[in-house]
């Protein structure tokens, strides 16, 4: 071992009372102030590494071998007395749901202040507080009582996520671990959590390990990284290795998944799904997927290649090299066409608290319209008022010409069956005690009557049409992954035929090669079905590729709307260039994948 902060080796975390593992054979190390990212699809076991670097596994799973030493302290050896005092001053984290991980019942000073009077109890009163005072400062909140004395309730996502890091960096620890701190939060927002991390490892050398499926976040904040593949690691170097020159299949096919927000290439999906820990194949856990597999790979694990100093790379054909064709975007320019739906003067308000303000806006037939802004911005509460979900608003919304009434409750069954909405969050939007052919066979059992036999095989079809097997029609929500909840969430809303769909950040949650696939699809039912689209997202590296339009929202109110290559490449609104510049990207990181023509 070296004299690295951080210093794992040879860790497995296996199914309790199996003799499967969750991920196996796991090492790496990490310098002081450095941050190491650890990227992949979900279910690759990056969540459980993390964890483990805290003595922790989750319920039904167990560590089984391994040595993770923080600062010459073996983690894994500890008893629970000894964790608990290490969790906090050694090692930290933070989740990725600050929501759900701070107390509600508690003020946030007081959650704050429970780490010091733990962990560090020499303090006396005056010096905790001007370490609280110290920490408001550091992830920049307002200091002073008026911040302190407030519950996690009344404030935003991103100060609640800053919250989260004011308690992990209380104690100073040596290793922070950072668990998709920015999934869900805007371009704005993830760009000052990412710098304040970023401030704060340097401030005080801590170590971080970030664990993310974002890869064009992590190029821009990581010194190194690791890829993970089916519980292993497969790849690892510097950012300007494994996304500049990445050597292994996977690492290519999920560069080829990243959103370029220049425009210059499309998005590609990932054929397939990564094996779980019961069926993973004999020889490479990829070999399933990839295009390059040969003999060898489906029999032998492929042993580690040094492609270069420090780049690391776990393929049986590490020193091909191979220019990836990366699908380009399709321009076709935009045209104006007939208007399916407009709004005009639209005012929305939450009680007395007014929200949109005074919005102008047509969706034409045939076109995605792109609604972007940060978090707060009204572009969710818009999508609602579109779709009769938010009554109180002013001005109607108005279907060929036609004014609908404020509450979907109120409009007839043809305009209900026009508007369908797709919710961001497919684990709550789906039924859990409905089988998915009963969950797509409802909007055919409102708008249209079927026999069972025609509404069966319309339920087939829906599926088919999302890339999903007939055979998912039997199983529950519970039994798919994220990525095929949301394809059932598309397949359910296009079975009621209609002419807008409303997609809600339909991918915010998703890993870059589900969310590829997801727009893959939606650009393909666009011009198989000829559906319009209002596309709402704060993910402005997606909008590139499926939208024609786009309208920016700001406090409200619409402050650019146009083209959606003028928007991008010349934006008016200091807003929009605002946003822009803090999407994030390979900005630093030298991609030789090219395009392809």
């Amino acid at each position: 071992m070296t004299s690295a902060t951080v210093q794992v080796a040879g860790l497995r975390v296996g199914l309790a009372g199996s003799a499967l593992d969750i991920v196996d054979g796991i090492g790496f190390e990490i310098a002081a102030g450095e941050v190491a990212g650890l990227v992949g699809e979900s279910g690759s076991g990056k969540t459980t590494v993390g964890l483990a670097l805290l003595g922790h596994c989750r319920n039904g799973a167990a560590i089984t071998a391994g040595v993770v030493l923080i600062d010459g302290i073996n983690v894994l050896h500890a008893t629970a007395p000894e964790l608990q005092a290490l969790r906090g001053p050694a090692v930290a984290y933070v989740p990725q749901d600050p929501g759900t991980a701070l107390n509600p019942a508690l003020r946030v000073g007081e959650q704050i202040a429970e780490m010091l009077l733990v962990h560090v109890p020499r303090l006396d009163a005056r010096e905790r507080a001007a370490r609280l005072a110290e920490l408001l400062q550091e992830v920049r909140l307002p200091a002073g009582d008026a911040t302190l004395r407030r519950y996690p309730h009344q404030f935003s996502g991103g100060q609640q996520q800053r919250i989260a890091l004011a308690m992990a960096f209380a104690c100073r620890p040596r290793l922070i671990v950072l668990d998709e701190p920015t999934t869900g939060l805007d371009v704005t927002t993830q760009a000052h959590i990412l710098d304040t991390v970023r401030s704060l490892c340097a401030l005080h050398g801590s170590a971080a390990l970030y664990v993310s499926h974002d890869l064009a976040v992590v190029a821009g904040l990581a010194d190194r990284v690791m890829v993970m593949y089916s519980g292993r690691i497969i790849e690892a170097g510097s950012s300007a290795q494994v996304f500049g020159a990445p050597g292994h299949p996977y690492t290519q096919h999920l560069l080829r998944a990243v959103p370029d927000p220049a425009g210059h290439r499309g998005v590609s999906g990932i054929p397939g799904h990564a094996p779980s820990p019961s069926s993973r194949p004999d020889g490479c856990a990829f070999a399933p997927r990839c295009d390059r597999a040969s003999d060898i790979c489906r029999r032998t694990v492929p042993p580690a290649t040094m492609r270069a100093a420090g780049h690391r790379v776990h393929c049986w054909h590490a020193d091909v090299t191979e220019t990836l064709a990366i699908p380009a975007v399709l321009r076709g320019g935009f045209t104006a066409r007939p208007a399916l739906l407009a709004v005009q003067g639209l005012d929305a308000s939450y009680g007395p608290a007014k929200v949109l303000h005074g919005i102008d806006l047509v969706i034409q037939q045939g076109e995605c319209l792109a609604l972007l802004g940060e978090s707060g911005s009204g572009k969710t509460t818009l999508a609602r008022c579109i779709a009769g979900l938010h009554p109180g608003h002013s001005a109607p919304v108005r279907l060929h010409g036609q004014s609908l009434p404020c509450s979907v409750r109120d409009r007839k069954q043809a305009a209900r069956q026009a508007i369908q909405y797709v919710f961001q969050n497919p684990y709550a939007s789906l039924n859990p005690r409905r089988t998915i052919g009963e969950i797509v066979a409802r909007p055919l059992q409102v708008f249209f009557r079927l026999s069972a036999n025609e509404a069966a095989r319309k339920v087939g079809a829906a599926l088919e049409r999302v890339a999903l097997s007939t055979a998912m029609a039997r199983r529950y929500p519970d039994q798919l992954s994220g990525g095929e909840r949301q394809r059932v969430a598309v397949a359910r809303a296009l079975a009621a035929e209609p002419e807008l769909l409303v997609c809600d950040e339909i991918t915010s949650a998703l890993d870059v090669s589900v969310q590829a696939a997801i727009m893959e699809l939606l650009v393909g039912l666009r011009q198989s079905m000829g559906l319009s689209m209002l596309f709402v997202t704060h993910n402005l590296s997606l909008v590139r590729g499926v939208a024609d339009r786009v309208a920016v929202m700001n406090a409200g109110r619409i402050v650019e709307l146009g083209p959606t290559a003028e928007v991008f490449d010349a934006p008016r609104a200091d807003y929009t260039r605002e946003l822009l510049a803090n999407t994030p990207g390979f900005r630093s990181v030298p991609l030789t994948l090219d395009a392809a023509v």
